[in-house]
């Protein structure tokens, strides 16, 4: 299912990834409790992939993510060092791994980060700026989100 929405200005980006994180917490919490079978939990960590232009809107959302996710720390897109773990407290999730593989040129490069073991690892959650980059690499089961502009501040973001 898709769901469409409009954001006016950066905090408003902002505060749609923590609404975002806090349904996830409460799908995941929910799932758990009834032990239903999980779909989106199912194999693995809470994969999210997010695409669009260099200052789409993606790492703001993400600032809001981790916010609703209860991280403390500060979120800052982490191009250079290609990843980077936060741990989230009471939660039903250990850590948020916040990837952005903009300078990512094949997908083995990611792999040799161990990858592989960060997302079959149901405790984590996982954001990826730029995931477009690794397609091959990523769980069937991710949650896509795309940016676009509409003008200077305001973003439409689908989330699928």
């Amino acid at each position: 299912m898709e769901t469409k929405y409009i954001t006016n200005n950066p905090n408003q980006t902002k505060k749609l990834g923590e609404k975002f994180a806090k349904e996830i917490l409460e799908l995941k919490q929910r799932k758990t409790v009834v032990n239903q079978p999980r779909s989106c939990f199912l194999d693995g960590a809470f994969v999210i992939g997010l695409k669009g232009e260099l200052g789409g809107g993606k790492t703001c959302f993400l600032q809001g993510f981790a916010k609703g996710l209860g991280v403390k720390e500060k979120i800052l897109s982490p191009t250079f060092v290609v990843y980077k773990k936060f741990h989230v407290p009471c939660s039903m999730f250990h850590d948020f791994y916040h990837f952005d593989c903009y300078r990512i040129k094949d997908s083995k490069e990611i792999s040799d980060l161990g990858f592989k073991e960060i997302i079959s690892n149901p405790e984590n959650i996982v954001a990826i700026e730029w995931s477009e980059k690794i397609k091959e690499v990523l769980p069937k089961n991710i949650k896509w989100i795309s940016f676009y502009f509409i003008d200077k501040n305001s973003r439409a973001i689908d989330i699928f």
